[in-house]
């Protein structure tokens, strides 16, 4: 959901334009044929997912729409489609058009528009635009002039979700300021993914990789759901707004004369072929260097100003700890609603048809979730009092699933208190029955926790008298002290798995920092292997909402093997994996080989397919590591730029990393194919008769002989017990009648 961005910023927005430098300026008179674009949205693009339905009683909608704080609006078109209801009176209905609460027009409704489809090409006030907006269409419909029932089902008027905003919009010449960063290489007001590119001089080195990567995160967490790329380019002017990388003795041809720094510089300039274009320069004496830079970019931003700073020096005081990620709900005591919002007013429900209260949840992929009782919740909440004999109720949905409801009593006003379980529902290998779809809380997605207040009053005159009801004014909301508690649940899964590497970047997510994370990418980077790596980083920054801070790159694998780490490969399989038993698919530059198992989820393969093709294959491979238990290893296997193009296409598209699963998923023009083959390790910590009862839970025979032998045992040492206790009272009382 769009964090709501106040109007403010656009005003601010409009100041730093207005301020900018002379030479800006300058170079922005130089060039009058500034960038233009021209763009048409849906209000199904804008999150309208159905038709705007406006009746008697709910005759108002609102449709949001941003614009980029470095574009200004010069044209702005409404394409409005709707079908008014056939039992309206056009002399007295009509609809009304607002932008930013200003009147724009009223559209009549005319008898022969009556029960058809009208469509309307309204032109609005560019003037108005700023970088948040908002459409509110208002209904006022009658269908009789005297005895009229506000809630009567003829009053409505049905707005098609493929109804448009057209845009031409005109790039604007900003000062280069630093204090609003990150923009403008990233708009928080946008709902586009974002495209960033980062640039690099030929073959940038591990360090200089990590850097980029750390920043790769950074943007990927506040890009969040839109999702983020980054194409990397070599030793090119970028196209669009950049991030460029430099040393002293290493640089981009087009900063061959920017002179030396005497440590980390970030700097913001214009870029030489285009004044409208920012690049953002992250420069040092060494590869060292860009990675401080790096580092103070995702961590220090609220400090700069001007177009330049100098970092001194970064210190990370006090280290993260595992499953702390600012995405994931805590799991170490009850978190309560205020820390779930996402804005201010997201618990209140005000009208007669509110709309539902929705709080998005995270959770960490390896909650050990087996034969559990489902989550505490403690939901408080307030509403208006309801007329008596009145059957409204408040009704809970998790993941568009129905859970409970409860009624709304007509007591009093004060706070109401229910408790329930929200159940968990778990992935594990051992789940049998997928037919069953309940409701339940997934670790693996976000998921969205729903509250809708409906209300059954109807108003309207009573038979015989002549007039118009008023409603109520019926408001209602969740107190923000409301809780959820997942403490006592423990982190334990079987890996390989590649659903949640895919949904949430686990194992390496574990910790949100990355620090327990090491990179191996090829000895010849590539814009194609460093730009899967850079968009792979941003997603997980996306998952965790926090920047990979201590994430390692490296080229060779003698080094990563000195470290107790999680190993992600870029590229073809390192060779110190290639013979390994549990090796499930190796694929080379034209040639590959695959293990297939004769079922799903098998233990071992079957058989052991080979190939030659010289259309683009990737695939991305899951396993335990063979340097240090409780740990991993995922290999995303790529050769050409064509395989490494398959790669991020896949890990963007939400729908395609959602069919991700197993150990191994192979990548290809047609789709994903996944399969569970090899052997399984868990990772986290069970008590041991916990782990007992979880493995044998997957043979019920076996489990059910021992639950009988484990009754067997306890009946014999009790009797055993007994039987002691009677000799020794026995031997007491032949010693007293001796």
């Amino acid at each position: 959901m769009i964090r709501l961005v106040s109007i403010k910023y656009g005003l601010i927005w409009l100041l730093i334009i207005c301020l900018q430098s002379p030479a800006n300026a300058a170079t922005a008179a130089e060039n009058p044929n500034k960038p233009t674009f021209q763009s048409e949205v849906t209000f199904e693009q804008l999150g309208k997912t159905k038709d705007l339905a406006l009746q008697g009683i709910n005759a108002t909608d609102q449709i949001d729409f941003t614009l980029r704080r470095d574009h200004i609006a010069t044209n702005v078109a409404l394409n409005l489609i709707y079908t008014p209801s056939p039992a309206l009176l056009p002399e007295l209905s009509h609809l009304r058009v607002f932008l930013n609460d200003a009147l724009m027009t009223v559209l009549p409704i005319t008898p022969d528009q009556l029960g058809r489809q009208v469509i309307q090409h309204i032109d609005l006030d560019a003037h108005q635009i700023v970088d948040f907006n908002h459409i509110r269409i208002n209904f006022i419909g009658h269908y009789d002039k005297v005895n009229e029932n506000p809630v009567n089902s003829s009053l409505w008027l049905n707005i098609s979700r493929k109804s448009s905003l057209d845009f031409e919009q005109q790039a604007l010449a900003v000062k280069n300021d630093l204090s609003y960063f990150p923009a403008p290489f990233f708009d928080s007001s946008t709902r586009e993914a974002l495209v960033l590119p980062f640039v690099f001089t030929d073959n940038p080195t591990p360090e200089v990789q990590r850097a980029a990567a750390i920043l790769a995160s950074y943007f990927g967490s506040r890009a969040d759901w839109r999702g983020a790329r980054f194409p990397v380019v070599f030793d090119q002017p970028p196209r669009r707004h950049a991030i460029v990388f430099a040393t002293n003795d290493k640089r981009p041809t087009f900063l061959a004369d920017y002179p030396s720094v005497p440590g980390p510089v970030i700097k913001m300039i214009n870029n030489p072929e285009n004044p409208y274009l920012k690049m953002l320069l992250v420069l040092g004496r060494n590869d060292k260097d860009l990675a401080q830079a790096a580092i103070a970019l995702a961590l220090g931003n609220p400090m700069f100003r001007g177009d330049s700073v100098t970092v001194n020096d970064v210190q990370v005081l006090k280290p993260r700890l595992p499953y702390d990620a600012p995405n994931w709900i805590r799991t170490d005591r009850p978190v309560q609603f205020a820390e779930l919002i996402d804005y201010p007013e997201q618990l209140q429900a005000p009208g007669l048809l509110p709309a539902p209260i929705q709080l998005n949840l995270s959770l960490p992929p390896d909650l050990f979730i087996w034969r559990n009782t489902g989550i505490p919740m403690e939901l408080k909440y307030r509403h208006t009092p309801q007329p008596v004999n009145h059957e409204s109720r408040l009704i809970i949905a998790l993941n568009s699933k129905f859970i409970a409801s409860f009624p709304l009593n007509n007591a009093d006003q004060q706070s109401q208190l229910d408790k329930l379980h929200l159940p968990l529902r778990s992935d594990s290998l051992f789940d049998t029955d997928r037919s069953l779809s309940i409701p339940a809380l997934s670790p693996s997605i976000r998921n969205v926790i729903r509250f809708d207040f409906s209300y059954t009053g109807s108003g309207g005159t009573p038979l015989g008298q002549v007039g118009t009801s008023l409603l109520p004014d019926t408001r209602a909301a969740i107190d923000d002290d409301s809780t959820l508690d997942f403490s006592g649940f423990r982190h334990y899964i079987a890996l390989p798995n590649l659903q949640v590497f895919a949904n949430t970047g686990f194992p390496f997510s574990r910790m949100a920092d990355l620090s327990e994370t090491i990179v191996i990418m090829p000895k010849k980077a590539t814009p194609a292997s460093v730009g899967t790596m850079l968009d792979l980083m941003g997603n997980i920054g996306a998952d965790t909402g926090y920047p990979g801070l201590g994430v390692i790159v490296v080229t060779d694998w003698e080094t990563a093997a000195k470290a107790d780490a999680d190993l992600l490969t870029i590229g073809p399989m390192p060779e110190q994996l290639r013979h390994l038993p549990n090796n499930n698919l190796m694929l080379d530059t034209i040639h590959g080989w695959f293990k297939q198992a004769r079922a799903a989820n098998a233990s071992a393969a079957t058989t052991q397919i080979s190939l030659t093709s010289t259309a683009p294959i990737a695939a991305i491979v899951g396993s335990e590591s063979p340097l240090h238990k409780q740990r991993s290893v995922v290999s995303l296997l790529a050769s050409t730029p064509e395989d490494y193009a398959l790669l991020r296409t896949a890990l963007g598209d939400p729908g395609k990393r959602a069919a991700m699963s197993g150990s191994v998923v192979i990548v290809r023009e047609s789709g994903v194919y996944s399969q569970q083959i090899g052997p399984m390790y868990n990772v986290g910590f069970l008590p041991w008769w916990t782990q007992i009862w979880y493995r044998l839970y997957a043979h019920p025979v076996l489990l059910a002989i021992t639950s009988g032998l484990t009754a067997v045992l306890i009946a014999f040492l009790l009797w055993y017990a007994m039987h002691k206790i009677a000799h020794r009272r026995l031997a007491e009382d032949t010693e007293q009648e001796s």
